[in-house]
């Protein structure tokens, strides 16, 4: 039988749920105080240039958000989780509070990443602008980034 794990989540951890949490709230405040005033026909896709190629009904916003908060709230139960983790590294007793620990790091940050990915996308679907040619290889950095720099922190774990 596999032990139960819990990592307590320190400063860093509850900053970045923080803001996450208060960027999912606000852009669905901001969606429900302005659905009024919102085009009946938006941006629903974008090439990987950030210009628009999809027009849709404003409704598709709805299951943009829904699909977000989905997400967020199944990465938020994972999280809590760590034993059924993919660690990629063995994890020993003696390296198991810093393994964990460090791919809970990983996880907060990039739910934190995305969510801010999301919240763009979805304030910029409502203005009906296309996102710049900057976003697409800036949200790829920020994703390979993170991930990148917590796994050689987790292979150094070991």
């Amino acid at each position: 039988m596999e032990t139960v794990v819990k990592i307590r989540s320190n400063l860093a951890d509850k900053i970045m749920q923080g803001l996450g949490l208060a960027l999912m709230v606000g852009v669905s405040l901001y969606l429900i105080i302005g659905w009024s005033s919102f085009p009946d026909k938006v941006p629903m896709h974008y090439g990987a240039a950030g210009e628009i190629d999809r027009w849709g009904g404003k409704g598709e916003i709805l299951f943009l958000v829904v699909l977000w908060w989905i997400m967020y709230l199944v990465i938020s139960a994972v999280e809590r989780f760590p034993q059924i983790w993919n660690t990629g590294v063995k994890v020993t007793a003696a390296s198991q509070a810093r393994v964990y620990r460090t791919l809970k790091y990983m996880v907060v940050s990039l739910k934190l990443i995305v969510t801010a990915d999301f919240a763009y996308m979805i304030v910029n679907i409502t203005l009906c602008r296309p996102l710049g040619g900057w976003f697409t290889p800036v949200f790829l950095v920020l994703v390979f980034g993170d991930m990148a720099f917590w796994i050689i922190r987790l292979v150094r774990c070991r």
